[in-house]
């Protein structure tokens, strides 16, 4: 996650004991960073090294693609590098209680909370219902014409947290809350600014910012009138969505989780599972189409695996090519670029004594393309996956350490229930005129076109 603290005051660092780094004022930095955020990083990759420094008006930011020091930042105490301080950009969505934005105990604490949800034997249970919203969603895609791939799998993941997540289905309040989720979705993904602290004023409620805040306001509403009638009905016991047991999990005194903390941990779920999952599956349909080598072997492996029935439970721990090939375009297009952690002591990372109030940034993006952990690493070569297990300070597109994203496994199966699904069904290939680059949406990195395709 982007690292912008709620203050503007930058720490008082001493830019000579840093790593080198370009000397432009911190506001071209920033506006370089914003628009070309990857040629930004290859660039300083490329003339500075394993470290270098960006300045940001409100924040020195170091970032490393050592994987040693990078696996020592993972393994180090949660109470050197806080990673919630570093996700405060998020604080407008999430709210105060999200697990990304907590630190130390609270972290913890939290975390610890939602680990039993996210049991792998309890996400067979959405196979069908993922694979049903695919199916129901693929309907609807045009023949022999070109579409965008993105926008279809962000219905698909939307309605899939609408019902897996928070548990509801089709009626006056699950279209209430997905049409009011959509819309400031889509605004977030449009542009950044709202969530940049010093463009948070209201001036009588005609900024973005005040909009965003007034649909808040209203997903508040609906989210916590579905948490206390859950409540009021038993916590929803015997139900299998996530909200229902999150309602049911104490803490060691038992305590159940509040309503706010419910609320943000919602909300977290959905900012991590949403836009992010859409994403990545645009780039997957997008490198599958892409080689007709990689597509064929997947849709072989699809008909030995699956046949003729309906993807299924049952199958989806059996597709292993089709998860290399999911893993492999984590490797070349992790949707977010870098992880951030600030430092709240000094620490000494690879030959560099760095100073407490930075932030550290270990790059996801510049790490998983070195060509000395993976040879040829332009070439989408979905086999790298398949006989070697990568380290987590090599191969990091979920974050790593205590931090690494909880809803990893559940992203990954459902990207295969989705995929699995869409192969089986839908012979896709790209349009002749495909030209697809990496463009920033808000703090995701996605195909610039939606991955568009055509669909027999």
């Amino acid at each position: 996650m982007n690292a912008i603290p709620s203050t503007l005051s930058r720490p008082d660092v001493d830019d000579a004991r840093l790593p080198p780094g370009t000397r432009l004022p911190s506001l071209v930095q920033v506006a370089q960073f914003i628009h070309d955020r990857l040629g930004v990083l290859e660039r300083c990759a490329e003339r500075y090294g394993e470290f270098f420094a960006l300045r940001f008006p409100w924040e020195t930011i170091v970032f490393t693609w050592n994987p040693e020091s990078i696996k020592q930042v993972f393994s180090g105490d949660p109470a050197i590098y806080f990673a919630g301080q570093g996700n405060n950009i998020l604080r407008p969505f999430l709210g105060d209680a999200s697990v990304l934005l907590l630190d130390g105990a609270e972290h913890l604490r939290q975390r610890r909370l939602l680990l039993p949800p996210f049991h792998g034997e309890r996400m067979l249970a959405y196979a069908d219902l993922i694979r049903d919203i695919t199916l129901a969603e693929i309907e609807r895609w045009p023949r022999g014409q070109a579409f965008a791939v993105h926008p279809s799998m962000q219905e698909i993941t939307l309605e899939v947290i609408m019902r897996a997540v928070f548990g509801m289905e089709s009626g006056a309040r699950h279209d209430a809350l997905r049409g009011r989720l959509k819309q400031v979705l889509d605004e977030g993904s449009r542009s950044i600014l709202v969530f940049l602290p010093f463009l948070q004023f209201d001036l009588g409620g005609l900024t973005p910012y005040a909009r965003f805040k007034r649909r808040m306001a209203e997903v508040d509403r609906l989210l916590f009138d579905e948490i206390a009638e859950r409540r009021a009905n038993g916590n929803g016991a015997g139900r299998s969505d996530i909200l229902s047991m999150m309602l049911e999990v104490v803490d060691e005194d038992g305590t159940p989780m509040t309503p706010q903390e419910l609320r943000d941990e919602l909300l977290t779920l959905l900012v991590a599972g949403h836009e992010t999952s859409a994403t990545s599956l645009a780039w997957v349909f997008y490198y599958l189409l892409k080689d007709p080598a990689v597509l064929e072997r997947a849709r072989e492996e699809l008909r030995r695996v699956v046949g003729e029935a309906a993807p299924s439970a049952a199958h989806i721990a059996d597709l292993r090519y089709l998860d290399a090939v999911i893993k492999e375009t984590a490797r070349l297009r992790p949707i977010i670029v870098f992880v951030a952690r600030a430092l709240q002591q000094p620490v000494e990372l690879g030959g560099h004594r760095l100073p407490a109030g930075i932030t550290v940034a270990p790059c996801i993006y510049l790490t998983q393309r070195r060509a000395d952990l993976y040879p040829e690493p332009e070439r989408f070569r979905p086999e790298r996956f398949l006989d070697a297990k990568q380290p987590p300070h090599e191969y990091f597109p979920f974050g790593g350490g205590v931090r690494r994203c909880l809803g990893m496994a559940f992203a990954q199966y459902e990207m295969k229930v989705v995929l699995a699904t869409v192969l089986s069904r839908r012979t896709l290939a790209l349009p002749p005129d495909s030209d697809v680059r990496p463009v920033r949406r808000a703090i995701t990195i996605a195909p610039s076109d939606g991955t568009r395709a055509v669909a027999t």
